[in-house]
């Protein structure tokens, strides 16, 4: 039997690169059409502009809408447990071991975490317009919690090492386990910061405006950006898609091109 006319690598190289042209564009698709459905989205201020097209509109509320504005407590604050003189009304506190076991069949120490603790606040806080340091507006933000969107801010992070001593070490050689670390961490959703809120904006007594997760089944978000800001990040991410499309197409073809060069020319050297 001869010999392949073509490096079967190089085949596979020509398919992968197709392959991924493939799925890119496929992503790029589909985050044109969710930038496309974003875009459409009427954006408001937590000020009287908001409040008269809650008054007008059918059951004084707005199915889907996003909402800019600053974060303020409706009460008390919480305090960051690490950081002095930082307030945020959202916290998550996570605190893990790191330790390492002896694994006898491999002889060597193997990692794994342990004893991780969680702790998650929140006190009612609501949006006001940025640069209304006084306002009688606001926009109460409903159950957060169960928001999507990566909103919080790490204010603290710290790696404590493990120290050892003779018993430490004594004890390590009876039980096969030691410490390492004790990772602590702390992120808040902190006060004064902008936050875009998407979900259903509903009026109720005539003057307090809520936001909350909508009853259509559309996604409740929360972002820590202003709504531009926001859709620029989005529109980078489509253009991002739109260039491993681009590379990745171009790279299976000048591969199919070089293939297709030389086998034409082997031919013409057979037939001289």
């Amino acid at each position: 039997m001869g010999d392949l006319p073509v490096n079967p690598l190089v085949l596979i190289g020509v398919g992968s690169s197709f392959a991924f042209s493939g799925l890119f564009y496929h992503l790029y698709q589909e985050k044109k059409k969710e930038l496309k459905k974003l875009k459409e989205i009427p954006v408001f201020n937590p000020d009287h502009h908001l409040l008269r097209v809650l008054k007008a509109s059918p059951h004084k509320r707005l199915q889907y809408a996003a909402v800019e504005g600053l974060v303020q407590a409706d009460g008390d604050s919480l305090a960051s447990q690490f950081v002095p003189r930082c307030f945020g009304v959202i916290q998550k506190i996570a605190v893990e071991e790191h330790w390492q076991y002896w694994n006898s069949l491999t002889r060597t120490w193997n990692s794994r975490t342990m004893n991780k603790k969680e702790t998650n606040n929140s006190v009612p806080f609501s949006l006001i317009t940025p640069g209304a340091y006084i306002t009688d507006l606001n926009v109460k933000v409903q159950n957060p919690l169960e928001a999507s969107g990566c909103y919080l801010e790490r204010v603290h992070f710290k790696v404590r090492r493990a120290e050892e001593s003779l018993v430490n070490v004594v004890l390590q050689g009876f039980s096969q386990e030691k410490p390492v670390a004790m990772e602590e961490s702390e992120e808040l959703l902190r006060v004064g910061s902008i936050l875009t809120g998407f979900g259903e904006v509903v009026l109720e007594g005539g003057q307090v405006m809520r936001l909350q997760a909508p009853h259509d089944g559309c996604k409740y978000m929360l972002v820590p950006t202003d709504h531009r800001s926001f859709i620029d990040r989005q529109e980078r991410s489509a253009s991002l898609w739109k260039t491993l499309t681009a590379v990745s197409g171009l790279t299976g073809v000048s591969i199919l091109a070089g293939i297709i060069y030389n086998l034409v020319g082997k031919q013409d050297d057979r037939s001289k």
